[in-house]
């Protein structure tokens, strides 16, 4: 089991209140992403969550139990952090051992879960070296095997991919998603890249100056945005924005528009724009248009497109694709 309930969760540092009162239930096998901006308070709140941060007021329960004054160990967790936080003398056996160990398990115990946890994840030829003699993502593995081992109720990731590089960020990406597939174990992963949210999450949790802003699947945030601030989060490139004559147009203050629901044409309807910037990316091509009308646009097409830098074109968003908001920032429907 692994179910996590947040009642009015709060925290304060003397006077400065971070996160001003959260709501929020993670259900058992779910795979949920805290993401935001810098500052935001996810990994504050993932902190709470751990019992590495006392919370200023409110209650959390795990399984059903209430935790909000447990110590860390008692708490059933494991978190990954985003170092690896090896100890570089010990070879990887005995990395992924320590918290076992620690706790008294015996011998056999420990081998039994310690090659299980290689066999998960690729590690098993891997077991006698040090953390020296692995790459970037191999070393994030063994500090998984470390939390595999424990068995926990969740497992917490505090940014893990931040410290690789594109291309092994990716790579990862795929593995841990993998991974709960295959353990089917309560994770909740802390990042700001919105990319690792949507193709990881079954809930994404948007937060923005400690407050959740929405709480849905990676689809309903994208489709249904709550709010100006998770229309312009979620999404890549992020949404357009236009306010004035043609938001009004729409009786809105404000229209969104993603960058891949307009229509590009030479000639024909829609706003005209001169192309400031043609990026051509293979499968796409993302435009930097500005237009008199609207102001600044970006477009995403094809990769067939034979567009240029000077070129003037037009844009037409789709209809049934425009998102509207009040002047509080709120959707409207």
């Amino acid at each position: 089991m692994g179910q996590i309930v947040l009642t009015k969760v709060r925290k304060a540092f003397g006077e400065v209140e971070v996160i001003p009162g959260i709501d929020l239930q993670i259900n058992d096998g779910e795979f949920v992403v805290f993401v935001g901006p810098s500052g935001c308070g996810k990994s504050t709140l993932l902190r709470l969550i751990a019992g590495l941060e006392d919370i200023s007021s409110g209650k959390i329960e795990i399984d059903g139990k209430d935790a909000t004054d447990a110590p860390p160990g008692k708490r059933g967790l494991a978190m990954v952090f985003q170092s690896y936080a090896l100890y570089p003398h010990m070879s990887v056996r005995k990395n992924i051992a320590f918290p076992l160990k620690m706790a008294g398990m015996s011998e056999a115990e420990q081998n039994a879960r310690i090659e299980n946890a290689a066999r998960v994840l690729n590690l098993s030829n891997y077991l006698d070296r040090r953390p020296g003699q692995l790459s970037g993502g191999q070393r994030q593995r063994v500090a998984i095997g470390r939390a595999i081992v424990r068995e926990p109720a969740a497992f917490l990731f505090d940014e893990p991919l931040s410290n690789l590089d594109a291309a092994l960020r990716v790579v990862m990406r795929q593995e841990i998603s993998e991974l709960h597939q295959k353990l089917k174990t309560t994770m909740i992963y802390v990042t700001h890249d919105q990319v690792e949210a949507m193709t990881m999450a079954d809930k994404i949790v948007v937060l923005h100056a400690g407050r959740v802003e929405q709480v849905g699947s990676p689809l309903e945030l994208y489709n249904a945005p709550a709010n100006l601030f998770v229309a312009g989060f979620i999404g890549s490139p992020k949404m357009n924005f236009i306010t004035g004559p043609e938001a009004a147009k729409y009786q809105a203050h404000t229209i969104g528009v993603r960058p891949e629901h307009v229509e590009v044409s030479k000639d024909g309807d829609g706003w005209e724009g001169k192309i400031l910037l043609a990026e051509h990316l293979g499968s796409d091509t993302f435009l930097k248009v500005a237009c008199p009308v609207v102001g600044e646009m970006t477009v995403r097409g094809n990769g067939e497109m034979g567009l240029h830098h000077n070129d003037t074109i037009r844009l037409k968003p789709r209809a049934d694709r425009i998102y509207r908001f009040d002047d509080k920032g709120l959707a409207l429907k």
